[in-house]
């Protein structure tokens, strides 16, 4: 029953947007409508979303994966770059569930905020359907939160979730990775989406401001470049070379100190020599504006590999000009040998 004395308060009033949030919806569906594919049964605008798995796998594993931007979004606010996080935020699922060998076939994203834009929530839910593109699966649902009070004006938080499916005779588990084999790296495209806690803090400390020159280009453009997906480029390889692919590694938090090993036995180590690949210029001065050791920015950061593949040494030509012809920048970074001392690193770059 209403109060006579008052006036009738509205979902408006708490601060959540209905129309905004049908706006949203609205602006959404053609951009989800660029990613459909085979398999999509029902997508955006439903309770749930439905996906037939592939047809063409006789015994079909799904493998999943989920990841947020991290750090890197406090940037997207500060300097009002809203249009590629999407693709961070589908690149680091995506190439997390790619190592496995898996194509994936879906993506749902979270976008969550005080005040929904509808400008800025386009924004950036059009960089994840771009990410789509590029790796070939279908932005097939999401969630859209208007939560007054959980977040600054202009601030937003975003978390992705990838779906995927590989045979069960190809899932790639790193057990066949051998002393002598060859460590490939493909080339990062910036930082991604890790380590932006330290390098935030590197721009502060260097006093550094958007429109700086850095390598030639702008700092914001430089520091802000979407994570490269390697789906389509990796999904080539395997087709074109199969077991020669032994093991995969998505450099991501941790950088590559961190993630090598954790496609190795305990008796393996990977041993990665600094000068086989170029270090961009911007890992250059973040290490020389934050005075980094060299252990600290390979824990921290990619440094320029942000996909490593192991393959046996007399395959490794082939399977590079595979990568290199699907638009990979690859090289040979180094070998897997025997980890003597069990208590050596897993990883070392020498």
């Amino acid at each position: 029953m209403t109060n006579k004395h008052s006036a009738s308060l509205t979902y408006r009033d708490a601060g959540v947007d209905i129309d905004a949030g049908d706006a949203l919806v609205d602006r959404i569906k053609p951009l989800a409508a660029k990613t459909m594919r085979a398999g999509v049964m029902a997508g955006i605008g439903g309770f749930g979303a439905l996906f037939e798995v592939p047809k063409h796998l006789k015994e079909p594993v799904l493998v999943s994966g989920t990841d947020g931007v991290g750090t890197k979004l406090r940037l997207a606010f500060e300097w009002q770059r809203h249009d590629t996080v999407g693709i961070d935020l589908v690149a680091m699922s995506v190439n997390d569930i790619l190592v496995q060998g898996a194509e994936p076939l879906f993506f749902l994203d979270y976008f969550a905020c005080g005040k929904l834009s509808v400008d800025t929530a386009a924004s950036v839910v059009a960089g994840i359907a771009k990410g789509c593109e590029l790796s070939g699966c279908a932005l097939i649902g999401g969630e859209t939160a208007e939560m007054p009070g959980m977040y600054p004006d202009g601030e937003y938080d975003l978390a992705g979730f990838a779906v995927g499916a590989v045979e069960k005779s190809r899932i790639i588990d790193g057990k066949s990775i051998a002393a002598g084999d060859v460590v490939l790296g493909l080339a990062s495209s910036g930082a991604h989406s890790n380590g932006f806690s330290l390098l935030r803090k590197i721009l502060t400390h260097a006093n550094a401001r958007p429109g700086q020159d850095l390598g030639g280009r702008r700092l914001e453009d430089v520091v802000m470049e979407p994570t490269r997906i390697y789906v389509k480029s990796v999904l080539a390889a395997l087709a074109a070379h199969g077991p020669a692919i032994k093991g995969l590694a998505h450099i991501t938090g941790g950088g590559l100190l961190d993630n090598v090993p954790r496609i190795l036995q305990p008796g393996l180590a990977a041993r990665l020599h600094r000068d086989a690949w170029v270090m961009p210029e911007l890992f250059s001065w973040l290490q020389e504006n934050g005075g980094v050791a060299d252990s600290e920015m390979h824990r921290v950061f990619n440094c320029g590999i942000g996909m490593i593949i192991v393959v046996p040494a007399d395959q490794a030509d082939a399977v590079k000009a595979t990568l290199s012809a699907h638009g990979e920048n690859v090289s040979i970074v180094g070998e897997i040998i025997n980890r003597e001392n069990p208590d050596a690193p897993q990883a070392l770059v020498v």
